[in-house]
Formats: structure tokens, sequence, C-alpha cells
């Protein structure tokens, strides 16, 4: 990859723990950030706190919900307009209900936690993807976890028997899935995908209201996060699952090519890209 500070990146979910966190970092480093979150008021906070420690470079921010698949769409074409590549996009955002959380859907009728954690950043992928290819070579990394379950295809949207904890790790592994599969249909594109866990349980608003404890700190997933995103160590290296910064072997079924068929078909109808 080139250097940090020829970079222009953009990182979901930037105005709150480890999305802010790694932006003030990449920013302090000389790159050209692209800063979204779905808070007015934090996403102005944030880019005035970034542009501090930009080194000069423009920080600008982007306003979007990514539970409703428009705005999805509406913050893909801004960027586009705006920039015409993309060097790294870290597909951070997501959310996570705490203990007895009732079942939400989103603005398009999905289970709220499906489509904010893997429906928005697949739909946002695809779409930015002339941008990445702008700037090969490039990265894709989807900050996941370690707590994964498998897909029941038959109730993707956990219809019968919701479970918020079940919504997320469900979730977490399908953004695996689809980094392996976009990783083999960009192969000779010189754009790596990746997926990776950046720390258990860290101190961040969303673990601390969710668990009430936290086991890790931000600062421990940033340099795990930024390891994968930006080490000349992981050039060329793609399809990947990283525990931290070390690969390792997600659940069994995202190594099961129809279950990924599956996903990959399900997706596109869900978010409109099916032919």
């Amino acid at each position: 990859m080139k250097p940090i500070d020829e970079q222009t990146i953009l990182i979901t979910g930037s105005t709150d723990g480890l999305g802010r966190a790694a932006a003030r970092k990449l920013a302090s480093r000389g790159a050209t950030l692209l800063v979204h979150g779905r808070s007015r008021e934090r996403l102005e906070a944030t880019v005035a706190e970034i542009g501090k420690a930009s080194r000069g470079k423009p920080v600008r921010g982007y306003l979007a919900d990514l539970a409703e698949l428009a705005q999805v769409r509406r913050l893909a074409a801004e960027v586009a307009k705006d920039y015409d590549r993309l060097d790294l996009l870290i597909n951070n955002a997501g959310i996570i209900g705490g203990r007895g959380a009732r079942r939400e859907t989103s603005a398009d009728g999905y289970e709220r936690t499906f489509a904010v954690n893997y429906l928005a950043p697949f739909l946002l992928t695809r779409l930015l993807l002339p941008l990445l290819r702008r700037a090969a070579p490039s990265r894709v990394v989807n900050v996941t976890s370690v707590g994964q379950s498998p897909i029941d295809f038959a109730d993707v949207m956990l219809e019968r028997g919701y479970e918020p904890m079940r919504a997320y790790t469900q979730s977490k592994l399908a953004q695996i899935m689809h980094a392996i599969d976009l990783a083999a249909e960009l192969e000779g594109h010189r754009i790596t995908v990746n997926a990776m866990h950046p720390a258990s349980l860290m101190s961040t608003k969303m673990v601390m209201e969710s668990f009430g404890h936290a086991t890790s700190t931000v600062e421990e997933g940033v340099e795990a996060l930024l390891y994968v995103a930006t080490s000349p160590a992981l050039d060329g290296v793609t399809g990947r699952y990283f525990n931290q910064k070390r690969e390792a072997r997600a659940l069994a079924q995202a190594y099961d090519p129809k279950a990924r068929t599956a996903l990959k078909t399900l997706s596109e109808r869900l978010t409109g890209l099916a032919p």
C-alpha cells in the first residue's frame, strides 16, 4: 500500500469508540480522513477534534444512518462525488442489543442488527468498489468479532426466538463470509479484503451499555485494527480472518461455499443489487 500520508481513508462508525480512536491515530499520521456517524452533533465534534491532529490534511464528515439502505446509497454517492479514489475502507460501524432487548427492524423492514452490522457494509463496499479499484493497491477491513454464530437461512431475520446476542454474532459471521467471498471475487485487482476481531469487550460506550464491564482497552483494539489495515506485512494477504494481529480460524460455516453463496444471493436481493 501507499504511505499513510498519501491515503484517503473512510471509517464507518468513527464518531465514538474504536472508530474514533483509529481515525484520530490515522489522521495524526497524515492520512486524509473521511469520518462517518449518524449523529450530526457527534460528527461535527469528531471532525473538529480530528482536524486538530490531521497535519493539515482535510477531514470530512459524512452523516448517514446505516439502518436505512437509502442512506447507505447516499453515503456512497457523496463519497464518490468528493473523491475519485479510496485507499482504505474500514467497515467498523455496528450495534448490539443489551440483555432483554426486543427485536427491532430497520427502515427497510429487516432485523436491525443484521441490517446495520452486515447489510449496510455489504452494500457500501460494493458501491465504493470503483473508488477502491482506482486507488489499488487498496484494502477493505471488516471489523467483526470472535463471537460468531451460524446463520439459519430459514430464519435469517430471527422472527422466531429472537435473542440479541445471537443477532449480533450471526451478523459478525456474515461479515467474515462477505470478506472471504469478496476477496476471491477481486483476485487480481490488487484490493485485499480481510475481517478482524480487534479485542474482546473493549472499553467503549457500546460495550459498557451492553455488558456493564470491559476486559480490554480501546487502545488495544486500535493497535490490532491498524495492523490489519495498514501493515506492509499484509500486502497481498486477502480473504483471511484475524483475531487481533494473528490469523485465526472463524466458525466453520464461513468456509462453506454453499453457505456463502446463499448469503451473497440473499444479500444482493435484500440490498437491491441483484440483477
